[in-house]
């Protein structure tokens, strides 16, 4: 599949900090593509180099085969930033419809857009109502609708669900994945690996300014697994003991987790469980969440307890 957007060896530094250090990675057309890390990370500023806010100090950025045009492409290009911006005292309807011409719609064409948008969002009844009267979570949704409606080949949502309750926060997500179906790209920026691990296709981990980690979620995943297995048994198991094969690790209800020693497969666990006699109901591998393997990758510094807290306190 074609790429719509290769990032290469970008760098940026601010003062002393260098706040994205030497980044280089390739999006396919149609994917969703979680970029992660904690606050601070260097996400914002590689996403601000991405749209043409911020220019890189060195590197390339290649939009669709050819070297990035700030001025041309930006109207190919929705981005929802973590700071919203908004009018706060002009009236929703105005300011969506002020949003569109901006991106290159006639009056005709971004009425009949945001018409569509807001029967999709629930949002008919906000017209004349001003931004400084919305809630978080329906301020988030005007900025949703108002970075996609011109129908951007590249959609940014940075932190897209923050805010939101669970209704509103399906609701959006239910489009994207709308939108990837349809050929939109979209990139998904956030510190929540659970929200990544639902959506996205491929992902990046950075970490102070660096990537450290770049692949699909399912092989980021599969490299990362420590062949742990969860064993469900019809009745409580009596006494299973570590042996050559496999060691246990833990208990889960009326069955156990396991690690199977290297050399022995899953089918040798079942044979010596079996032997002895037990009913097993289930049987299933374990893999590592995306939290688990950051953790792992950049355990011991100071980031990774804070991220840590982060994500176990959600």
């Amino acid at each position: 599949m074609q790429n719509i957007l290769e990032v290469h060896q970008l760098k940026k530094y601010f003062a002393t900090q260098k706040a994205v250090n030497d980044v280089s990675f390739t999006i396919e057309q149609g994917s969703i593509f979680g970029m992660l890390g904690p606050n601070g990370a260097g996400k914002t500023t590689l996403l601000r180099m991405i749209t043409g806010i911020f220019f890189p100090d060195s590197g390339s950025i290649i939009f669709e085969g050819r070297k990035f045009d700030a001025i041309n492409d930006i109207v190919r290009i929705g981005y929802m930033p973590e700071e919203r911006g908004l009018y706060k005292k002009m009236k929703i309807g105005e300011q969506a419809l002020y949003l569109a011409r901006l991106k290159g719609l006639s009056k005709a064409e971004a009425m009949e857009k945001i018409r569509y948008w807001f029967q999709r969002m629930e949002m008919e009844s906000w017209w004349n109502k001003k931004v400084q009267d919305l809630s978080k979570g329906m301020s988030q949704k005007l900025q949703f609708v108002t970075t996609v409606l011109h129908e951007p080949k590249l959609i940014i949502l940075d932190e897209p669900f923050s805010g939101l309750d669970p209704v509103n926060a399906n609701l959006i997500k239910d489009e994207i994945f709308r939108l990837a179906k349809n050929g939109s790209t979209i990139i998904f920026s956030t510190h929540r690996m659970e929200q990544v691990e639902e959506i996205c296709n491929h992902i990046i981990l950075i970490n102070k300014g660096h990537k450290i980690l770049d692949g699909s979620v399912k092989n980021v995943k599969q490299e990362f697994k420590e062949n742990l297995f969860q064993v469900g048994f019809e009745k409580k198991a009596g006494t299973i003991s570590s042996n050559t094969i496999f060691e246990v690790t833990g208990e889960k209800g009326q069955g156990l987790i396991l690690k199977i020693h290297e050399g022995y497969k899953p089918h040798d666990v079942l044979q010596h469980l079996l032997a002895q006699g037990h009913e097993i109901i289930s049987f299933n591998e374990i893999l590592p969440s995306l939290n688990d393997i950051f953790i792992r990758l950049v355990e011991g510094t100071p980031m990774a307890r804070v991220f840590q807290s982060i994500n176990t306190s959600a």
